[in-house]
């Protein structure tokens, strides 16, 4: 039960920190904040809003972990080193991916809404 607590509480200093100083992270946070309720009024039904959800959530997710392969790199080394800029990338990389899925799933969702019928 420990563990359970002490990880709890490192997610907490980690939410923390990239709220209070990642730009993307705050980004995305607010993101979510617009689509609860944005994507109550977009779904049809509660699958699909919580897919809706979902889809942020994962963008949220996988930024979180970009962040993480940034911060591990940067504590490596500072200096341009092509191994750490090819993670770097592979992050952003991933970033942009899931900003795709999301959008993508939003699109289907709204167009599904205003046509009225499965796209």
């Amino acid at each position: 039960m420990k563990r359970l607590i002490d990880a709890f509480f490192n997610s907490v200093r980690a939410f923390r920190r990239l709220a209070g100083s990642e730009a993307a992270f705050q980004q995305e946070l607010i993101l979510l904040l617009i689509a609860i309720p944005v994507g109550w009024l977009v779904s049809s039904s509660w699958a699909g809003y919580a897919l809706l959800i979902a889809a942020i959530l994962f963008l949220i997710l996988v930024e979180v972990l970009n962040t993480g392969i940034e911060a591990a790199c940067d504590a490596v080394s500072r200096e341009f080193n092509i191994d750490i800029q090819l993670a770097k990338d592979c992050g952003s990389l991933a970033v942009l991916i899931a900003i795709l899925l999301a959008s993508g799933v939003w699109l289907v969702a709204i167009l599904e809404r205003l046509f009225g019928t499965p796209v």
